[in-house]
């Protein structure tokens, strides 16, 4: 029995990127012909798309479809959100977790759309500085909250694989607005993210 696979990808685009791919692999000195790569540069292609598919995403709209009002006043966390993305320095991969807090006002989101909100700003070529921003400014702006926090903490392979090959660093990050940048806010915030429930 044969081995079906069905992907949905922009097929123009497929082609595009697959003869930069080809010419890539050229350019290094491997041989396009050897069995292992004939179908790498169609592979890179798709792959490329499905890791900048946030550009083709809306995360404010992602936000709008599952807003509720509520009368909660209270900090609301995820954390631990795994996230990918690529180094537009590079384009190697950088991932970690982000940990996002809000205090509602008046209205609450669904809590899935918050990873998802993460997932489409991850998916593009980044820095983790501008994510982080991206992650809080659109929270901040669709649901308006008393507040928002957001923490990335990652790891970048342009660090563990080139350069200072420094195995161990990860990054951190943060952005908060509204009542987060009250240090007792943001405390409690910071203890909670780092803490284990058991």
């Amino acid at each position: 029995m044969s081995y079906l696979k069905f992907e949905e990808y922009n097929i123009e685009i497929t082609d595009d990127v697959k003869k930069n791919y080809y010419s890539i692999i050229e350019s290094i000195g491997e041989d396009t012909d050897r069995q292992g790569l004939l179908k790498t540069p169609e592979r890179a292609a798709k792959a490329m798309q499905y890791l900048t598919q946030g550009y083709q995403q809306d995360a404010e709209q992602v936000l709008k479809s599952a807003l509720f009002d509520e009368d909660y006043s209270e900090m609301v966390i995820v954390k631990d959100i795994e996230l990918y993305s690529l180094c537009e320095h590079h384009i190697l991969p950088f991932f970690g977790k982000a940990h996002i807090a809000y205090i509602p006002n008046g209205k609450i989101v669904g809590l899935s759309k918050l990873p998802r909100v993460v997932d489409i700003f991850a998916r593009r070529l980044q820095v983790q500085e501008r994510l982080t921003d991206q992650i809080v400014n659109t929270i901040n702006r669709v649901l308006k909250p008393e507040g928002v926090a957001v923490v990335i903490e990652a790891s970048h392979m342009c660090m563990m694989m080139r350069g200072v090959q420094k195995q161990n660093s990860v990054t951190t990050t943060s952005a908060f607005r509204g009542t987060f940048k009250i240090m007792e806010t943001r405390n409690e915030f910071l203890k909670l993210i780092s803490s284990k429930l058991s």
